[in-house]
């Protein structure tokens, strides 16, 4: 398994080890004591899958309080996937890295609790997986609009399919500092 760190504190982009031949490929997509080993040290609760057509962005969304560490990666298709540091008081603070996630290349992104996350679909369709430190809950739900301008991210499309929810989520700076994380200083 390799692990690159990213331009964000705590982003890990993790390649697992994938063993192919004539028949298919195997890979392990989560080991415990491995992940612990690369920092990835936390009891993930939940685990989603997401299917979605071309064109399709979700996000960026995050929870707070209750905040949730993510471990995401594609299971069918492809999409460009994005985290943004939302914490209060971090020196990365509206900054955003984003990478190409496929069924093909295997590649997961961790993204630790006080990030904004979201992706758009780059295939025809996409399933999208994704393990959780935390359980969803509604009262805690929040997000910022894909298309902030003060963040900036270079989305690979210009008219997204959105929800009704996601197309009227307000920018990072109109959200009250109390819905925000707190930076710690440490990896959560």
């Amino acid at each position: 398994m390799k692990v690159e760190t990213t331009g964000l504190p705590g982003v890990l982009l993790i390649t697992p080890d994938v063993y192919e031949d004539q028949r298919g490929y195997f890979m392990e997509s989560f080991q415990v004591a491995r992940y612990r080993k690369s920092g990835i040290d936390l009891e993930f609760v939940q685990d989603n899958i997401s299917f979605s057509v071309k064109g399709t962005l979700r996000g960026l969304h995050f929870q707070n309080p209750h905040g949730q560490a993510k471990l995401v990666q594609v299971l069918e298709g492809e999409v460009f996937d994005v985290a943004v540091d939302i914490r209060q008081g971090s020196p990365s603070f509206g900054k955003w890295f984003g990478t190409v996630l496929s069924s093909k290349n295997h590649r997961q992104l961790f993204i630790p609790a006080g990030f904004a996350h979201g992706f758009c679909v780059l295939s025809e369709t996409a399933v999208f997986f994704y393990k959780c430190s935390e359980f969803y809950r509604p009262e805690c739900d929040a997000g910022i609009v894909w298309n902030d301008p003060e963040i900036g991210i270079d989305w690979p499309l210009k008219t997204p399919i959105l929800s009704q929810k996601d197309a009227g989520l307000p920018r990072l700076g109109e959200i009250d500092d109390q819905r925000l994380p707190e930076y710690t200083g440490k990896q959560e």
